[in-house]
């Protein structure tokens, strides 16, 4: 155990032994946990939901953040990730990694890390996740759980969990998000119907999309029995609005240009996305009680969500301008060693643009699960809980139907980078409105056939033995073996096909439509807007004659690799309670062992498991094994320093596994001259040890009056080993003339590695009503977060603030809620920094109750019609600025 191990324990004890000094009585039953009883209390509306969550707030004994629902089906947002949000040192973003955000808020992180180190459960268990952007499913692969996926309405509880106890699963660096939905013996009648029906309207592709949730519950009058149904149908509309740099590149230091040393853009696009996203799945759960003693809950839940998309991005093509050697014409302008105006005469043979387009037919996501408990007392002093469980998670593109033009030829270009406020301007002096008569195929690509598939099976026997001696109240333990799986296989790279003449401009489609009328309305700039395309439907058509998609010839090895986790973990935990305190001490131990399979090109026709007949060669198998072991102690306790007063301290230790794409993912290397020599490239890194924190927490809690909080409380998280990006030595099997069988070749790999970093902060929250039916919520969280060299840590945002006011009567219901998140990185995209500017957000609702069995509501997000802006590594290099539009979502609900 290392110095900062031997710190945390040590505090650990010096707590315990401080707490047995404050003891002054014992209590003879067990307080309330926060995950007690949670379903059997069954609240309504905004000022019920908000007592039940601080009342559980309050009592719990580690540091949680609480939301409850507002009624059956009734979260209070339309997604979860919006109610997480409005929680302190709770952030939220609507992109998985770089490829700019969307409308929808999509992942969760705490206190200013990324969202891959936030552990997010259903009802204490994993829920495994798939992405439906290609890029996320592969080069962008995290741990995060996408609430893309989840619907509200099935949602009775959230618990943020911002201290670890040692009964709590491995994986939440910075904490845990466990989201519980209902059960069916919860309900106050035997038999609950309710659901709603709506519809959503979005602003910028002018649509209407249906939404239907339904929910069937019934129970016998003893509550021993019940069956809960839940169904739900969800389509929307996405259309967004861009102009994106795709990235910077530098004109060689030292160079004779006079540009040398200078950064340039590599790409200007008027990127426009449109999406049809239809989410269907529903959850069935069973309760079963046979005797006083002993229950069963089986619960079963699927969510698919169907994403097909299409991109279009008219693109200003730097490399063969700059990249060739032209420079451009005198007037250019040089800010922050950054190439921010330039025009470019018009030369033969250089082509100046590009035009992607991108259609993804059925593209998808998909999660399920199976969950068997079962509830044992076996005695008056001891119970014992039952869990197996399996989910799995597909992200998935079966289809990519591209065509990458060439536009601009001979014609020159100019372009100006007005910062991040406005849209870059550009103009490759070609024809937008209509295809030009010289439009030419420059390549077709894109990854076919991949299907990320990511699996969790578990089982665990978790017991609780109740002692209540001394300030000893009970005692928790437990085991739980698991197995994670990941895998991708037999994906295709696509290229033209030959033979049918992809590059005959006879074969090119006929006809084509415009980009809409009110594109890039009010994204400034002055670059193309009326700009030509092919449908999807014609984009399909001619795909499916002019690509090369040949399972074996096509076959792309790079993006197949394996990855199997499979640990095994022990806890104890001693519960503590005396005069006015309460407590938790524990330690978890956690075993972990992983095995990565990656191919690399090379070998033979002869060696084992080689993969043969693709384009891109022989491929060879390589197997990397891991395993380690981890002690994890926790401490957390609760003081009562008055009737109103609460104060918490915490120390505790946390673990969570890199991502999948930093562990196994695509490989591009370039083999060393000889076996003395070394190779480079690009790789995962299947040797990436867990990420470990030293975490410290301390809160101060006032409940001054009946749904009323003000508190305060500082974190410090110590990551000793943080993935970043760097270099690292790696060895990989390597084959040529003199080593026709294979050996092991010494690699200088840009991959992930692991790095110290730190994480400290402020939460601030205060939560008031005001009279009778109005009241106000709001918070801020200050984060300083990086790694010890001063690199930034992903997805730290310094300062956080949330506002939310309510009004409510018998009848009637508004809120209204303002977020702000400071900029942060969102990672390396295209060898740039990426990163995201300051955003903020206003969505409100209203609803008018008519009776205990009708009501409606409406729901407005982002009506303040915010643009999302992005920058490299500084504002005059600006990455994206996107419109996204405002929604509206109309309900009708009922339940009897």
């Amino acid at each position: 155990m290392n110095c900062k191990q031997s710190i945390l324990s040590a505090a650990i004890v010096a707590s315990l032994g401080f707490a047995a000094q404050l003891h002054a009585q014992e209590v003879a039953t067990a307080p309330a946990d926060a995950a007690t009883d949670l379903d059997t209390i069954v609240v309504t509306g905004i000022r019920g939901s908000i007592e039940k969550s601080l009342d559980v707030k309050r009592e719990a004994k580690s540091h949680v953040e609480v939301i409850t629902a507002e009624d059956i089906g009734k979260m209070p947002d339309k997604n979860v990730a919006d109610s997480l949000q409005r929680l302190p040192g709770v952030t939220i973003s609507s992109a998985g990694a770089t490829e700019g955000g969307f409308d929808e808020n999509d992942r969760v992180s705490m206190r200013g890390t990324n969202p891959s180190l936030t552990l997010t459960q259903i009802n204490g268990h994993p829920v495994s996740s798939g992405d439906w952007f290609v890029l996320n499913q592969s080069d962008n692969a995290g741990r995060s759980v996408s609430y893309t996926l989840l619907p509200s309405s099935l949602v009775s509880q959230v618990l943020v969990h911002k201290t670890s106890q040692a009964k709590l699963n491995e994986g939440g660096v910075t904490g845990t998000v466990d989201i519980i939905t209902r059960k069916p013996t919860e309900f106050a009648e035997t038999f609950t119907a309710s659901g709603s029906v709506g519809a959503v309207y979005a602003t910028l592709p002018g649509e209407t999309d249906p939404q239907i949730n339904a929910l069937l519950n019934f129970r016998n009058e003893a509550s021993t029995f019940g069956v809960l149904v839940q169904a739900f149908s969800e389509d929307r509309t996405l259309r967004r609005d861009g102009v994106e740099v795709l990235g910077y590149d530098q004109i060689a230091p030292g160079s004779a240009s006079p540009l040398a040393g200078v950064w340039y853009p590599r790409a200007i696009g008027a990127a426009l996305f449109e999406q049809k996203r239809e989410r269907r799945g529903g959850l069935v759960e069973v309760q079963f009680k046979p005797t006083d003693n002993l229950s069963f809950d089986l619960s079963g839940f699927v969510s698919k969500l169907d994403a097909s998309n299409y991109n279009r991005n008219y693109l200003l093509y730097n490399p063969r301008i700059l990249g060739a050697g032209q420079l451009p014409l005198p007037g250019y302008v040089v800010r922050n060693n950054t190439l921010v105006s330039a025009e470019f005469a018009p030369t033969p043979g250089v082509n100046t643009g590009l035009y992607d387009m991108i259609s993804r037919p059925d593209e998808s996501a998909s999660t399920t699960y199976v969950a068997f408990e079962a509830d044992w007392k076996a005695s008056d002093k001891l119970n014992l809980d039952f869990k197996l469980g399996t989910s799995t998670g597909h992200g998935e593109t079966p289809t990519q139907d591209v065509a990458e033009w060439t536009v601009g030829q001979g014609t020159g270009a100019s372009y100006a980078l007005n910062g991040i406020d406005r849209a870059p301007s550009f103009n490759l002096n070609d024809s937008t409105a209509t295809p030009p008569a010289n439009l030419a195929l420059d390549w077709i690509f894109g990854l076919q056939n991949l299907d990320i598939e990511d699996k969790d099976t578990w089982g665990q026997i978790d017991a609780q033995y109740f002692i209540e001696s001394g300030v000893f109240e009970s005692l928790d333990f437990g085991v739980r073996v698991a197995n994670h799986d990941r895998e991708s296989a037999n994906v295709v790279a696509q290229g033209p096909n030959w033979g049918a003449s992809p590059f005959d401009p006879a074969t090119f489609p006929q006809g084509y439509s415009n980009y809409p009328g009110d594109y890039a309305s009010g994204l400034g700039g002055n670059f193309p807007r009326d700009i030509w395309y092919f449908t999807a439907e014609q984009m399909a058509a001619w795909n499916a004659v002019q690509a090369n998609r040949d399972p074996v010839v096509r076959r792309y090895p790079f993006y197949d690799f394996s990855l199997e986790e499979k640990t095994q973990a022990a806890y104890v935990q001693a519960n503590l309670s005396g005069d006015r305190w309460s407590g938790n001490v524990g330690v978890r131990l956690v075993k972990t062992r992983t095995e990565v399979l990656q191919y690399v090109p090379g070998g033979t026709t002869t060696t084992p498991g080689a993969i043969q007949g693709s384009a891109f060669g022989i491929f060879s198998p390589f197997t990397i094994k891991n395993d380690y072991t981890d002690v994890l102690p926790s401490a957390n306790f609760r003081f009562e320093l008055s009737d109103t007063l609460v104060a918490r301290v915490a120390a505790t230790r946390t673990m969570g596994r890199p991502d999948y794409s930093a562990l196994a993912g695509g490989l591009n290397l370039s083999p060393p001259a000889d076996e003395n020599d070394v190779g480079g490239g690009n790789s995962s890194n299947p040797n990436l040890k867990p990420i470990y924190s030293n975490n410290y927490d301390a809160a101060l809690e006032w409940y001054y009056a009946p749904r009323s909080l003000l508190s305060a409380s500082v974190f410090y998280m110590d990551m000793s080993s943080y993935v970043s990006q760097g270099a690292s030595n790696q060895q990989f099997l390597t084959f040529d003339a003199a080593h026709p069988d294979g050996y092991l070749g010494n690699y200088l790999v840009t991959s992930p590695i692991n790095a110290p970093a730190s994480a400290k902060g402020i939460e601030l929250s205060w939560e008031q009503p005001l009279g009778e039916h109005f009241g106000f919520n709001t918070n801020y969280t200050y984060t300083d977060a990086e790694e010890d060299d001063g690199d930034p840590v992903v997805g730290a945002s310094r300062n956080t603030f949330n506002l939310v006011g309510y009004f409510e009567n018998e009848h009637f219901n508004a809120r209204v809620a303002y977020n702000y998140r400071s900029h942060f990185y969102s990672g390396l995209d295209r060898r740039s920094a990426f990163n995201q500017d300051d955003t903020q957000s206003v969505s409100a609702s209203v609803g008018w109750t008519f009776n205990d069995m009708v009501s409606v509501s409406l729901d407005g997000m982002n009506l303040s019609n915010e643009k999302l802006k992005y920058y490299a590594d500084n504002k005059d290099q600006p990455r994206g600025i996107y419109n996204n539009g405002r929604q509206y979502y109309l309900n009708l609900r009922f339940k009897f």
